[in-house]
């Protein structure tokens, strides 16, 4: 073993700072016992004697056989000490409990840093520090500072790395009391060295996990992140997770709790998109979602059909399917009339099915229908709505014979099925034994929940199906960097780019004679490298004709942006053709993520843009069908394919546009801060950049 197998795999654990007077010291001692370790433990406290019943050792040194892993919980004045003495001892893995790191600032930082580099210098893989650790539920490993829940559920195939402990334990906790095992509950801290990426990266293999869940502050090393995720999506691995950070006061919480930058929350959307991860708001969310996908895998048919005992139930089920996306189907004639052979007569055979209150009489009535239901053509999956009874006496009456007759009825559909609580409840112990007679797949999540964990749970099986864009190439680095409209405009007609032709004209006479070759009006710019936005200082003119007009529109924008900016460069006006065809701006812009690279957002354009906010986000490169995706994710689409008489646009010469400009983009090379063109006009015959500029790093600062 190596690397994190050998720390999640230990079978042998120091307890570094071992005392009975420390809850995590008592806490963590406890839980091997808690999940039948079957390894050794070895306290370690330098006064030695007895420590939770155990003769301690003064130092690692001093135990005298090889130990796999330290859990390290002395006070932050101590760790370079005790690093000492694992290097001294020979072990490899530690887990830090310490706080008083990056999270308390540059001080702190700086102590992060050298516990860090003692960790490399001696092949030590840290987890931490200021976490409270892991638990491998799935080989019994247990080093973990608080108690877990209790009783602990085996089999579990869910693991959750969060790179905040109490949330890791929020996580684990409600998991439980819904009756859902996990494999792995891991803790990063503030990621010295182990970051989520390489636990995703390590759980993509391992066998006992199928469903991996998140809860993330910050990315420590966004490319493995992704490349993690691209892999669990093709190993049919589904991951959820929890990204904070979409708020100031959530970033600025993040900030102080790990020192670490939270990047754009957009673009974190936009990756998740990219390379398959769903990503959800809350822990219900989380837990519900990863168990409804570790027990029901890919669902390759996704028209749902809906049943209940209840007319109402169906009517709330049905609103909240449509709500998250999931088609529920009309039954054939046929499935009609079977369902009419065994229903009532009161029954009325739809989707969703009301099996009516005649099961409370006969439960079986649930095992008839279900698979006459399910057997329609339209119909990819079954949910049955009922709950879990709690108790002993409940399950061996009615309504534990209901579970039953639901359970057979599943089973004759051949089909995926789960059954669904239909308000938000925790499983009991008995409950959870129900379950596991019966093998039925339950979630106690309520209406809402369940089906929005049945539509991520599709998105996902639609995602993998689908598969990941292939990879493409990065484009030849540009020689030069555009420094004004006039040049970002040239420079994106040399990478492949449809660019307005443009003229600069430094004189009145110059811009008539570039005018009156154009054969038709003209539309005039201020060429200045030191304006970003013309129509602020009245550097805009449109729709001039004739020689007095542009002689007269010359004049007129050289004098109102020396008036407004006397201190701006100037270096002419740029003459354009006037274009008259009824198209859609689009805005095409292009941003340095500080986690993920460059990214690219497409919206609607001109001053549409910011006053709607309503833009698609892709990391670069992209691919024309990418930008198609994008384009349909916008609220204004339908703008693009004609509205109240106006024509649709080329969205594959739009979208081909658009990828030629994040390609441009990506060839200006790591110093590029921004490059937008607005607008992109995109007509029904094809795509015209009339506008773009780029700023580099350095010009930023």
């Amino acid at each position: 073993m190596s690397g994190l197998e050998r720390l999640f795999r230990a079978r042998s654990v120091a307890l570094v700072g071992a005392t009975e007077r420390s809850i995590w010291s008592t806490a963590a001692f406890a839980n091997f016992a808690r999940l039948g370790f079957p390894g050794r433990v070895f306290p370690v406290s330098r006064k030695g004697g007895m420590v939770h019943g155990l003769p301690a050792a003064a130092s690692c040194a001093a135990i005298g056989e090889p130990v796999d892993a330290a859990l390290l919980m002395v006070p932050e004045g101590a760790i370079a000490e005790a690093f000492a003495d694992l290097n001294a001892a020979g072990i490899r893995n530690a887990v830090v409990l310490t706080s008083g790191f990056a999270e308390i600032g540059v001080e702190g930082a700086a102590k992060q840093e050298a516990l860090l580099a003692a960790a490399r210098a001696e092949g030590v893989t840290l987890l931490g520090p200021n976490c409270l650790g892991f638990i491998n539920y799935a080989d019994r490993v247990p080093i973990w500072t608080t108690q877990p829940p209790l009783p602990v559920l085996r089999g579990g195939r869910i693991a959750v790395v969060s790179q905040s402990g109490a949330t890791a334990g929020f996580l684990a906790g409600f998991a439980h009391r819904q009756g859902i095992g996990l494999s792995y509950q891991v803790s990063t801290g503030n990621e010295a060295d182990v970051n989520v990426a390489r636990v995703v990266d390590f759980l993509v293999e391992d066998e006992a996990t199928r469903v991996i869940g998140l809860f993330l502050e910050t990315v420590h090393d966004a490319p493995l992140l992704a490349e993690a995720a691209r892999r669990a999506l093709a190993a049919g691995k589904p991951i959820v997770a929890i990204k904070i950070g979409a708020s100031e006061t959530a970033a600025r919480a993040a900030e102080a709790h790990t020192g670490s930058l939270v990047g754009n929350d957009r673009v974190f959307d936009a990756v998740c998109r990219q390379v398959g991860i769903l990503r959800v708001q809350g822990i219900e969310e989380l837990v519900f979602t990863a168990a409804l996908l570790a027990r029901l895998g890919p669902v390759r048919d996704r028209r749902l059909g809906l049943v209940s005992i209840s007319g109402g139930v169906c009517e709330m089920a049905a609103d909240q399917a449509e709500a998250n996306g999931v088609a529920v189907p009309r039954l054939a004639e046929p499935t009609r009339d079977a369902l009419r052979a065994v229903l009532p007569a009161f029954g009325t055979p739809n989707n969703p099915l009301d099996v009516t209150g005649g099961a409370m009489l006969d439960p079986a009535l649930f095992a008839r229908s279900l698979p006459a239901f399910a057997a329609d053509p339209a119909i990819g999956m079954v949910a049955c709505f009922m709950d879990v009874p709690d108790t002993p006496e409940e399950i061996a009456g009615y309504r534990g014979e209901l579970v039953r007759q639901i359970a057979a009825g599943f089973r004759a559909t051949g089909k995926p099925c789960v059954m669904l609580s239909v308000m938000s409840r925790p499983v009991t112990e008995a409950g959870r034994a129900l379950i596991e007679e019966t093998g039925i797949a339950y979630l106690g999540s309520g209406i809402p929940w369940g089906l929005a964990a049945i539509g991520r749970a599709c998105a996902w099986s639609a995602w993998r199906e689908r598969g990941l864009p292939p990879r493409v190439a990065p484009p030849a680095p540009a020689a030069a960097r555009p420094g004004s409209e006039h040049a970002a405009l040239a420079y994106l007609a040399s990478r492949g780019v449809p660019v307005v032709p443009v003229t600069l004209a430094q004189s009145a006479e110059a811009a008539v004679a570039a005018a009156a070759a154009l054969g038709g009006p003209a539309v005039l710019k201020i060429a200045s490298p030191d304006i970003a936005h013309k129509s602020d200082v009245g550097g805009v003119l449109l729709n001039l004709a004739g020689e007095a007009a542009v002689a007269a529109g010359f004049d007129r924008i050289i004098g109102a942006t020396q008036a407004v900016k006397p201190q701006a460069r100037i270096d002419g006006v740029l003459v354009a053709p006037m274009r008259s065809e009824p198209g859609v701006e689009l805005f095409v812009g292009v941003l340095r993520d500080p986690l993920w690279g460059p990214a690219i957002a497409v919206g609607l354009g001109g001053i549409w843009v910011e006053a709607l906010r309503d833009t698609a986000i892709r990391l670069l490169p992209v691919t024309q069908a990418q930008v198609l995706e994008m384009f349909a994710e916008l609220r204004g689409a339908t703008l693009l394919d004609g509205y109240r008489g106006m024509p649709g646009i080329d969205r594959d010469a739009a979208a081909a546009a658009v990828a030629c400009i994040g390609d441009a983009a990506l060839a200006l090379g790591p110093t590029l801060a921004s490059l937008e063109v607005n607008p992109l006009r995109a007509t029904a015959t094809g795509a015209e950049a009339l506008d773009a500029l780029a700023i580099f790093a350095e010009e930023e600062a």
